[in-house]
């Protein structure tokens, strides 16, 4: 930390210490009155980040050394099946077109440097857990920059609204300061302004970025606000930007299909489990207790007394010899209490471990989680059904294309708005170094077309075969066909189509009459060709 950084801390505290400055504190980040949503979303959400993370509570159970703890052998559904809705809708073969040429130049350039076809998915797979998320686009060194925050760091400041157009975003940090842990939490608004109208009586709203930082020595609050320069990554930082002529927001929000039944006025989405936590609780006990019961049911025997050469006493103490034995259930060879001393009391104590009971069981929880999900049969349950045509497939996986589906519609918006945001940065000569915009279109003629690749639901034989017939039939180009059915580009299909046109050339009169079955050249013919038709006749 520079000198001077550390002056103005100095001076900071000075002024806040005689009153000079009024230094605001928040205990969390709802507290500030900008912020609509309620605190008990966050519990809420909070709840599922628990679940997310298999942070889950330990199991008690007692022995004859008393109660004892010990994790939770759980199975972590909420994981499982948020990054399976995640990779079905949207993977690295999905692609967003524009139906501008030199803003879809710099789309892909903007996605292929910020990995967005690999974050998505990743990004997603929480968002679908915990209920919402944001992309958040930025300039920074001439460059567009991606930035990605989950439901536990997104607060919108409208309420009773599922369009959400101004938010707060959250960051935390963690520091050392003298030997203490400190944290520091930076609150990002974005705002829209009154509506005013300039010089030439265009009207527009201001866009308003606010940065705000806070300091707190307890992880659990958030603090007292303090400049933004009291640490290295936020000196940079403008804690006031104003935007004119913007359209749309900087930032593309997503929230979860479905009605948030846990708070009917919250702009936040439902987490994937959250009305169903119940379940995943039931699944968890299931696998737990079989896991247990192997673990304590393998073989275990009790034997005579005379066989075992017992301690007589511990640290200089004689040990009694009715405290010599006890239970301990990692133990395989037991002392019966109270026996007699002969071959008899040798006993096998093994006990049958109920795997069908167990199996039963899990299917049963698993079947209902599928069902509560909207997922179809069989996407975490094992069902030997053979081998399934592709049009068996389709139709077994129709519930859960129905969910994906709905899920997509979300996504969707959420790419559009992404789309719109960099199209407004790169539109807006002040936030790059030559004050020149990189792009002049216009936003609101813009049509974004992302393709998601329905190829995992769809019947490609069948497809296939339609198509073929939509060829013949003269209703569908030869190009579209290839393209379409063997996922390849219009350039590459064109080459495609050249190679068989020229392979399906025939061979000209005049050369296969030249030529002997053998391949080898008529030098008769060629002859009398050189000495022209009237040599012929002669």
């Amino acid at each position: 930390m520079s000198f001077m950084r550390k002056l103005k801390r100095l001076i900071h505290k000075g002024g806040v210490k005689l009153g000079l400055i009024q230094q605001k504190s928040l205990s969390s980040i709802t507290d500030d009155p900008r912020i609509k949503v309620p605190a008990e979303e966050y519990e809420r959400i909070n709840k599922a980040k628990r679940y997310y993370q298999d942070n889950l509570p330990k199991v008690k159970y007692w022995t004859t050394k008393g109660e004892q703890k010990r994790d939770l052998n759980s199975l972590n559904v909420l994981k499982s099946a948020s990054q399976a809705l995640a990779s079905l809708m949207f993977n690295e073969r999905c692609s967003i077109k524009v139906n501008d040429a030199a803003l879809q130049n710099l789309l892909d350039e903007i996605f292929k440097e910020n990995d967005y076809y690999l974050d998505q998915e990743t990004h997603l797979e929480m968002w679908i857990a915990l209920g919402s998320g944001v992309i958040r686009p930025y300039v920074e060194n001439d460059k567009i920059k991606l930035s990605w925050a989950n439901a536990t760091e997104i607060y919108p400041l409208e309420a009773n609204t599922t369009k959400v157009d101004q938010i707060a975003i959250s960051r935390r940090l963690q520091k050392v300061e003298n030997n203490n842990a400190v944290y520091y939490t930076l609150l990002e608004f974005h705002q829209w302004g009154n509506w005013t109208t300039d010089e030439q009586g265009r009207k527009y709203r201001p866009y308003i970025i606010t940065n705000e930082l806070y300091r707190s020595g307890d992880p659990n609050t958030i603090g007292e606000q303090v400049p933004l320069d009291y640490v290295d990554e936020y000196a940079g930082l403008s804690s006031t930007t104003t935007i004119n002529y913007l359209e749309k927001p900087l930032f593309a929000f997503y929230r979860n299909a479905g009605a948030n039944n846990k708070n009917l006025v919250s702009p936040l989405g439902i987490g994937l489990c959250d009305n169903w936590f119940s379940t995943v609780d039931d699944i968890n006990m299931v696998h737990d207790g079989f896991e247990w019961e192997v673990k304590t049911g393998y073989r275990r025997v009790s034997i005579p007394r005379s066989w075992v050469r017992r301690q007589q006493n511990m640290n200089g103490h004689q040990i009694p010899e009715d405290q010599q034995y006890f239970w301990d259930p990692n133990d395989a060879v037991f002392v019966p209490v109270n026996s007699k001393d002969d071959t008899s009391s040798f006993k096998d104590l093994s006990i049958n471990i109920r795997n069908e009971q167990y199996e039963g069981a899990m299917d049963f929880f698993l079947r209902e989680l599928e069902n509560d999900l909207r997922f179809s049969p069989g996407t975490f349950t094992v069902t030997p059904s053979g081998v399934q045509t592709a049009t068996e497939v389709v139709t077994n996986n129709s519930k859960t294309y129905q969910t994906r589906s709905s899920y997509l519609t979300m996504l969707e918006k959420t790419i559009d708005q992404l789309v719109y945001a960099i199209a407004e940065l790169l539109q807006n000569g002040d936030l790059w170094s030559d004050k020149q915009p990189r792009w002049k279109g216009d936003i609101d003629s813009l049509v974004i077309t992302p393709d998601f690749n329905d190829g995992v639901f769809v019947d490609q034989e069948a497809q296939r075969s339609a198509d073929l017939q939509a060829v013949q039939a003269s209703v569908m180009p030869k190009i579209q066909f290839i393209m379409r059915n063997y996922d390849l580009s219009e350039e590459e299909a064109q080459k495609w189509l050249q190679q068989i046109q020229d392979e399906q050339s025939p061979t000209p009169p005049d050369q296969e009459m030249d030529m002997l079955p053998g391949g080898e050249v008529n030098n008769e013919r060629q002859g009398q060709d050189k000495q022209g038709p009237d040599a012929a006749e002669s």
